[in-house]
This record gives structure tokens, sequence and C-alpha cells, in this order.
């Protein structure tokens, strides 16, 4: 079986990869009663003896000894990475993949991509090649980072790029928490539009996510707890929405809530490489099939159920009624309304005891009220994975390659020229070495390229469908 790496830069980064490895951990304990080291394991685990004293050699079969992530922590900052590394999941961290200075990056996507980006290449890329040369067969690079920091947007995608450099047979998933409208980190468009020319330039997939969603998503449930419309008892041991698995606890952390969201969706992308399945999807197809164009390579995400999500004593949501909900506006990772726009191709990934039959019957029932390109009608990418999340019976992942996209890609440039039409807070940026005025042209250019070219499709939506024309066969 392959396996994957998960790079986790910058404080958001770290946070959400935690939550990632302790889900994952969860999940794998209910699956795996024996505690047999399998192959569902070593797609993102190693198993490493450690009695003779440090990390020791691996072991590729027989018990569980220690478990070992296969990820590399990067923070300019000690604090996440200390915090994680005092906590439970201490002993599942290889302590050689930990890269960490004292300073942190200030706001400032220079300082990450520049200043430490250059300093610390060497040892990036020789911890990534070391947690390269424990995998059988590399397949995938997960990359978590936010995009509106210094480390987590520019250190995040120098290691892009690096790892384009180093491995570029390797596919580059990236998943980008993108900052609110109303962010406390002023130079936050800056920081956003610089990080998206690179990850229009390196990266194979990006899957955005937007705070100002899961902000209201995590109030959503809230409110239907306290209304009551969910029932009133919350279950314990919480694997979405709360750490410590009271509703309690995420009133007082709202970000944990959000992490786990977004953990989640990592959980559900992963799991056909993870546990087997009728009809598994390899994490290479969905670029594939789902990107027709190297640039427009951003999917849009949907988790369903959401409510079983807030894991509250009820019913879980009809199957049919489940991929009803992963296409509309309130299931969205991002602020957008994939149903009025258009698509270029989507994968519903769908967990638990699902039958082949069930996802068709879906598909044919919801594809009149999608709009899909003139040249992709039956651009559907399906994948079935049998075991289900934690304490639910099935759930569902969608993925859109959507023009829904562009309004978040617009509001972002419009909010970075209102900056850099004064020359706002640029001294800080260009005081770095190799950083240039031309930096910021040519990443705006490169934003307004892409929009445009959601522009080009979105302007074919609607037209008459015209079938192409057929070769003659000559009799």
């Amino acid at each position: 079986m392959a396996q994957s790496v998960v790079v986790q830069v910058g404080q958001c980064g770290n946070q959400v990869g935690c939550r990632f490895w302790d889900l994952a951990l969860r999940e794998h304990a209910a699956v795996n009663k024996n505690g047999i080291y399998d192959e569902a394991l070593s797609s993102f685990f190693r198993n490493v003896d450690t009695r003779g004293g440090g990390d020791g050699p691996g072991i590729y079969k027989g018990k569980i000894c220690s478990l070992k992530a296969r990820a590399l922590l990067i923070d300019m900052e000690e604090g996440v990475v200390n915090e994680i590394l005092q906590g439970p999941l201490r002993d599942v961290f290889d302590s050689k993949q930990l890269i960490t200075d004292v300073s942190g990056s200030g706001n400032n996507w220079a300082v990450g991509h520049k200043l430490y980006g250059y300093q610390y290449r060497e040892k990036i890329v020789e911890k990534l090649r070391k947690t390269a040369e424990h995998c059988d067969c590399l397949q995938c690079f997960f990359i978590i980072h936010s995009m509106g920091g210094g480390t987590g947007s520019g250190l995040g995608t120098f290691v892009l790029n690096v790892l384009e450099d180093e491995f570029p047979e390797v596919y580059r998933f990236v998943t980008s928490v993108y900052p609110s409208g109303e962010d406390d980190v002023i130079t936050s468009p800056y920081n956003s539009v610089l990080a998206m020319k690179e990850l229009n330039e390196h990266a194979d997939c990006v899957l955005p996510i937007e705070n100002e969603s899961l902000f209201d998503i995590v109030n959503k449930i809230h409110q239907m707890i306290s209304s009551g419309k969910l029932g009133s008892t919350v279950k314990q041991n919480s694997l979405v929405t709360s750490s410590a698995g009271s509703a309690r606890t995420v009133q007082e952390k709202p970000f944990d809530a959000m992490n786990n969201i977004v953990a989640n969706l990592l959980l559900n992308l992963t799991s056909s490489a993870r546990f087997e399945g009728s009809l598994n999807m390899d994490l290479n197809e969905i670029s594939m099939n789902l990107v027709p164009f190297p640039r427009l390579h951003y999917l849009v995400s949907s988790l369903t159920p959401l409510y079983t999500l807030a894991d509250v004593n009820v019913p879980s949501r009809r199957l049919d009624q489940m991929f009803s909900d992963a296409f509309s506006r309130d299931h969205q990772l991002i602020q957008a309304d994939p149903k009025h726009s258009l698509y270029l191709a989507c994968a519903l990934l769908v967990r638990g005891n699902v039958q082949v039959s069930d996802l068709r019957r879906n598909i044919e029932r919801l594809k009149p009220s999608l709009h899909f390109v003139s040249w992709n009608q039956e651009g559907w990418k399906t994948g079935l994975c049998s075991v289900p999340p934690v304490g639910h019976s099935h759930s569902l992942l969608a993925l859109a390659n959507n023009t829904c996209v562009k309004p978040t890609f617009t509001e972002l440039k419009d909010r970075f020229m209102k900056l850099y039409k004064k020359k706002a807070h640029l001294h800080h940026y260009l005081h770095i070495d190799g950083m240039e005025q031309s930096c910021f042209s040519e990443a705006i250019s490169s934003l307004s390229d892409l929009i445009e070219e959601y522009n080009e499709l979105d302007a074919t939506k609607g037209g008459p469908r015209t079938d192409p024309s057929r070769l003659q066969i000559a009799v």
C-alpha cells in the first residue's frame, strides 16, 4: 500500500495537523482491535521499536510497538509545537522531524518565504528525504497551512516549491485555510495573494477552506444544540467538533471545533488510501480526474452529514438527504454556492455501508439541477470506502472543481488592492533580502489571470449544449 507524508506549517497548520493525527488514531483503534501493524496503519504511521533507546528500526509486521506519524512539523515560533510535544500525542511525533525557531515570521510572507525559507532549506530537504526513506511507495505529500500569517503562507509555500524540486513525481495536496474579511492580521491580503501565486504554480490540488465558513458551521451546530432541535444530549468522546468530548469545551475553544472539521475533511479524503472498499479511489486519481487544466486545481469541499458532526444523539441523515446536503450552500467549507455555478468535475467519496447503485441513483437524481461544462457532462468520480467514521453509519465528502471559488479570489484581490494602492505596509516586506516590489505585481497579475480563466468558463454557462461532431465511418 502507498504511503503519504503530512507537512504541517505554522500555527494553524500544526493545530489542524494535531487534530488530524488524534482523530486518525481513534479511527484506526476502532477498526484495528488486535493491535497488529497492518497496511491501513502503514499509510500514515511507521511502527518503530523504541526499546533500545532513540527511534529504533522500523518494524513492518506483527504487533504495534510504537507508532510514529509520517509527518514533518514546522513553525517559526515554538509555542504550538511545544504544546503538542507536552500533550497526549507527544509520543506519536518523531523528535527528529521538527523544525522550530523562536522569533516567528511577524505576519510577513517575505520573512517566512525569503528569510526563513533560505535559512532552513537544507534542514527541510534533509528531513523530507529522511521521511521519504521510511516509505516503500511514497504517493503524496499533504501540506496544511494558513494563508493569512507569515510562516504558514510564506514558509508553507516555500516548502511546496522544495517538494516540487526534490520529489517532482509525488503528488502535492495543499489544504489552505483562507482568512476572513474581518481578520485581525492587517497584512493578511498581501500574504494570501503572494502565497496564491505559489499555489497556482506548484500545487497539484488545493483544498481552499475559509475561516468564515468553519465559524458559521460551528455556530449553526451550537444553535441547534441549544435550541434542542438535535436532541438534548451530546455524545461523549466527540470526534469532530470537540477535543474533549463535551459541548462546553467547544464553546470555550472555538478554534478546536473549526480545526476538527478540517481534520475530518482530511480523514475522509484519505479513507480510501487507508481502508478497503468496493470502489477505492486513489489519491492521484483525484488530481487526474478533477483537474482538466493545470492552474484550475482548486477543489471546493463539503462534508455531510453536518448534524451528526455535532455528535448529537439523533438518527443519522437519510442517505439521499446526505447527497442533497453535499451540494447545498450550508455544507461548503468556503462561502460559495456550487449549485448556481459551473462544474468542471465532481468527486464523491462515500464511507460506510453504501452500494454503487445508491451512488448512481443519487447522481442521476441530482444531475438535472447541476450545471456541468458542455465537454464534461459525465464528469463524476466516485469512491466507496467500507469503513465509516467512528460513531456514524455513513458519511460523504464532495470535492467540486467549480467556478464558485471565484468570488473568494475576487474578494481577496479587492482587499489586496485597497492596501496596495496606498503602498501601505510595503516597507515591512521590501527590506527583506530578495523581496522586490515586482513580487507584488507578479502575484496580483497571477491572481487576476486565474480569475479571468474562471470568468471565461462562466461565460459558457447556460449556452446551448453542443455534442462534438463524430467521425463518419466510411462503408
